[in-house]
């Protein structure tokens, strides 16, 4: 109790403990499979707060979870018996249009983003899923809609405030502490406690051209090829999602497909109307899919187009892997076992990475992933219960394991490892160059390797 005591005479914000009305929905996060219990729950609302927050953990040695959007996967967002440092209550964006620059405090959402910086036609490349925290998509790489047209999140990060396990609180740039601002792009939660993000804004919509194209399980090898000879030479200006999927209930899906399992390509343009047209009408007549929606859209709409499907309170999973193509033996890989998932809420989703993505150099950030032109394939179970997850994580690991021998890499995004991880993957998802260098700034930062909740770096 005198900690509790303490720490609420030391911050702004609230500090929530066991036993207080309003801690079990303060501890709940995104993934309804994650059933952590903190000691402690301390609700910043300032950096100050975190400061003191970071003093508090380690001067009674608790372990610290920090959490933005909490909506990792695995729930490394909150912990057992240690302080969670939530950061939900830092919410607010600053944009200026004239420079376009957003500043952004670390508990806002991709939505916050997004919807502050349409006010002026402009956007940030962020995630798909419009309730995932910017904080934690950044610091892992963030890729969606824009990776093609302007690269990864960490691409279009000017600056950002940090606070590092000694309590400093450090700006950092390519200016200011420049090892520290390369290690945080893409080095995950290791180094510290981000409490602001500075971006570089584009221009994009507000509107933009939508299209999405749905064929059955039957026609699955066949629309997996046209897909990929579609996405493979599209111009800059577009970018499409590969999916498996079930047709929702919609006005535009014929009643008799709702509901349906079957593929999915997702078509987002955001240039000429023109070339969206064409490569519209060349998917309709090379593979007339079983139904397709086709229409302008608000930037801000197409990126909530996931949200539903995967809300907060279902039971989550996910696996991920780089490809070079969708060759023949992948095709065949997924053509046989993507029709074997159980949940109707279980989706796989692929991400063409290149244009600006494959611009920036590989030493230029932390991102552990190949910035040569790929795929990521997102393999994500989504279940009612509890029970429903144990095969389809079960369905989802298998994919996974044949899909190995096909991938140059079993390193992975670190922002969707949901697995206990291993140093042998952490390697791998890094390389051995920069997995070296992020352990020696890790050790200048944070030598007890207080910041571990994460994929984690330790300190050489």
């Amino acid at each position: 109790m005198s900690t509790v005591t303490e720490l609420r005479e030391a911050m702004t914000g609230p500090v929530i403990a066991p036993g207080d009305p309003d801690y079990d929905e303060a501890r709940r996060v995104w993934n309804a499979d994650v059933d952590k219990r903190p000691a402690l729950i301390a609700r910043c609302v300032s950096t100050a707060d975190v400061v003191a927050a970071v003093a508090c953990a380690q001067a009674e040695g608790l372990e610290i979870a920090i959490r933005s959007g909490a909506h990792n996967v695995a729930g490394r967002c909150t912990c057992d018996d240690g302080l969670m440092i939530d950061l939900s209550g830092m919410r607010d964006v600053t944009v200026d249009p004239e420079a376009r620059r957003a500043r952004v405090q670390a508990g806002a959402l991709l939505g916050d983003l997004d919807a502050a910086a349409q006010e002026h036609g402009l956007a940030v490349p962020l995630g798909a899923i419009s309730h995932t925290g910017v904080a934690g998509l950044t610091l892992g790489g963030g890729m969606g809609w824009l990776t093609r047209q302007a690269g990864l999140t960490i691409d279009n990060l000017e600056s950002a405030e940090i606070v590092v396990a000694d309590g400093r609180v450090l700006r950092v740039s390519t200016a200011e502490n420049p090892d520290l601002f390369w290690a945080i792009r893409g080095g995950g939660g290791n180094l510290g406690v981000v409490t602001e993000f500075e971006f570089r804004l584009h221009e994009v919509g507000p509107m933009v051209e939508f299209g999405m194209f749905f064929w059955e399980v039957e026609r699955g090898a066949d629309a997996l090829r046209l897909m990929r000879d579609v996405v493979g030479g599209l111009p800059r200006s577009l970018n499409a999602f590969i999916a498996f999927t079930n047709a929702p209930p919609a006005p535009f899906v014929p009643e008799q497909h709702h509901h349906q399992p079957g593929y999915v390509l997702m078509l987002g343009g955001f240039g000429d109307a023109a070339e969206h047209g064409q490569v519209v009408e060349r998917i309709r007549a090379e593979l007339p899919p079983l139904f397709d929606f086709v229409t302008p859209m608000p930037y801000t709409e197409v990126q909530k187009l996931l949200d539903e499907g995967t809300a907060w309170g279902f039971h989550c999973y996910e696996k991920s892997i780089e490809i070079d193509d969708f060759t023949e033996p992948v095709i065949e890989v997924l053509a046989e076992r993507l029709p074997q998932k159980a949940s109707p809420l279980t989706v796989l989703v692929a991400y063409r990475l290149d244009g600006a993505y494959s611009e920036v150099g590989e030493d230029e950030t932390a991102f552990g992933g190949r910035r040569d032109p790929r795929y990521e394939l997102f393999i994500f179970p989504i279940c009612a219960d509890a029970e429903t997850l144990v095969p389809e994580r079960a369905w989802a690991r298998d994919i996974w394991d044949a899909l190995r021998p096909l991938s140059r890499s079993i390193g992975g995004y670190v922002n969707s490892m949901s697995d206990e991880i291993d140093e042998d993957r952490v390697l791998a998802a890094y390389g051995r160059a920069k997995l070296d260098r992020l352990a020696r700034i890790k050790a200048e930062y944070d030598p007890g390797n207080v910041f571990h909740r994460n994929i984690n770096i330790k300190p050489v």
